[in-house]
C-alpha cells in the first residue's frame, strides 16, 4: 500500500499531469469559448480556414467597427506591439461576435456548414416544436432577416412551416441575422430526407383511417413512444420529404360539438394546418387551391363536411359574403327605397290639398 501511494505522488507524474492540462487549456480557441457559452449553443464552430480567406470576408469591413482588431480576437492572433491604438477589449470583444455571427450565416449555408448542422439536428440541439400536435419534432434555427439589429433567433418547425420563439431568455441576446433567412429552406433543399412530405397519410388508430396499400411505411422507434418527425415513407416526389407529415389540425369543442368557423371564438386559418391525406389529391387543385372541374376528393384530413363542401365550391377563404347575405341585403336596401317613395308620395298628396281648400 506504501509503493502505492507513492508512486501516486510521484513528482514526475504529477508534472506530466499538468502538461497535459496547460496544454488542453492552451488549445482553447476564441471559437470554442464562444460556441461554450451560455446560449450559444445554436452556433456551430466555423473552420478557421473559410475566416482567413478574404473572400469570405467580402462586404463585412464596413459593417463591423474595430475590424482589424475584431479579426484578430477571432482567429487568435496577438495583437501589434503599440497597445495605446487598441480600444477597451469589451468593444473589441461585441465586434468579434458582430464578425462571427455574421460569417456564421455565410458559413451555414456552405456543404461544410450543412454538414456541421445536421449533425446538430439530428441529435436535438436546438430544440422541439411546441405545437402538440407536432409530436416534438426537431426544430431549425432561423433569423427573419440577413441584417443584424433587426430581429432575434427563431425556430422553423418543418412539419408544421411555423416560427417560434426560444423556450429560453438565454436566446433573446442571439441576432436572427447570425443564422439568417436562407439558411432553413436550403438545410432542408439539401437534405429532403428530414422534411415532411406535403400530404398526410393517417394511421389505423387515427379517426378517419385510410387505406396505405401503395405506401411502404418503415415505423421508426422513437424515444418517449411517440414518433419524432413521423414515420420514414417511400414519397413519390423525390423533392416533397421522406418523412411522413404529423398532419392533426386541433378542433375547438364544447360539450362535444365542433364550434364553427363563423363564431367569434372559431378556429381561423385552420386551412393553413391541413394537408391532403394523399398525394394523387395534389393534381386535383388547380394553383389557387380550388378543386378542378368535374374532380373529386376527399379533402384535407381533419376537416369536416362543411369544409370540404367550401373547398369544392372554390372559396378558400371568407372574404367575399355568401350569395344569401347578399340577397338579404338587396331585399332590405329595396324594402327602404320603398317606404321612402311612399313617404315622399303622400308628402306630394299633402302639399296640392291645401290649395284645393281654398
Amino acid at each position: 500500500m506504501s509503493g502505492l501511494a507513492e508512486r501516486d505522488l510521484d513528482p514526475e507524474e504529477i508534472e506530466e499531469d499538468a502538461f497535459a492540462s496547460s496544454t488542453q487549456t492552451s488549445t482553447l480557441t476564441w471559437i470554442n469559448w464562444f460556441t461554450s457559452l451560455p446560449g450559444h449553443d445554436y452556433f456551430c464552430e466555423v473552420h478557421e480556414d473559410f475566416i482567413e480567406d478574404d473572400f469570405n470576408l467580402t462586404g463585412l469591413q464596413s459593417m463591423v467597427p474595430f475590424w482589424k482588431e475584431a479579426l484578430e480576437m477571432v482567429l487568435d492572433v496577438e495583437p501589434e506591439e503599440d497597445s495605446s491604438k487598441i480600444p477597451d477589449v469589451s468593444i473589441v470583444e461585441s465586434s468579434a461576435e458582430l464578425l462571427y455571427g455574421l460569417v456564421h450565416q455565410r458559413f451555414i449555408v456552405t456543404k461544410a456548414g450543412l454538414a456541421s448542422m445536421v449533425e446538430k439536428y439530428e441529435q436535438g440541439h436546438f430544440g422541439a416544436c411546441p405545437r402538440v400536435f407536432c409530436h416534438s419534432t426537431h426544430v431549425l434555427p432561423c433569423g427573419r432577416a440577413d441584417m443584424p439589429g433587426i430581429d432575434t433567433v427563431k425556430l422553423y418547425c418543418p412539419n408544421c412551416g411555423d416560427i417560434y420563439s426560444p423556450p429560453s431568455s438565454k436566446y433573446a441576446s442571439v441576432d436572427g441575422a447570425f443564422f439568417g433567412n436562407t439558411f432553413a429552406p436550403l438545410f432542408f433543399q439539401t437534405y429532403p430526407e428530414l422534411l415532411s412530405a406535403p400530404f398526410y397519410a393517417p394511421t389505423a388508430s387515427s379517426s378517419t383511417p385510410t387505406p396505405t396499400t401503395d405506401r411502404r411505411i418503415s415505423p421508426s422507434p422513437s424515444p418517449g413512444g411517440q414518433t419524432v418527425g413521423g414515420e420514414t415513407i417511400t414519397n413519390p416526389n423525390p423533392h416533397g420529404g421522406q418523412k411522413a407529415a404529423l398532419g392533426r389540425v386541433y378542433v375547438p369543442r364544447i360539450y362535444g360539438f365542433k364550434v364553427s368557423e363563423r363564431a367569434r371564438s372559431g378556429p381561423r386559418m385552420k386551412w393553413l394546418r391541413e394537408r391532403p391525406e394523399r398525394a394523387e389529391e395534389l393534381d386535383l387543385v388547380d394553383h389557387k387551391g380550388r378543386w378542378k372541374d368535374g374532380s373529386t376528393g376527399n379533402g384535407a384530413a381533419g376537416t369536416d363536411d362543411e369544409v370540404v363542401k367550401e373547398i369544392k365550391k372554390g372559396s378558400l377563404f371568407d372574404d367575399e359574403d355568401e350569395p344569401e347575405d347578399d340577397e338579404e341585403e338587396e331585399e332590405e336596401e329595396e324594402e327602404a327605397q320603398q317606404t321612402v317613395s311612399h313617404s315622399e308620395v303622400s308628402q306630394v298628396k299633402g302639399t296640392t290639398a291645401v290649395p284645393g281648400r281654398r
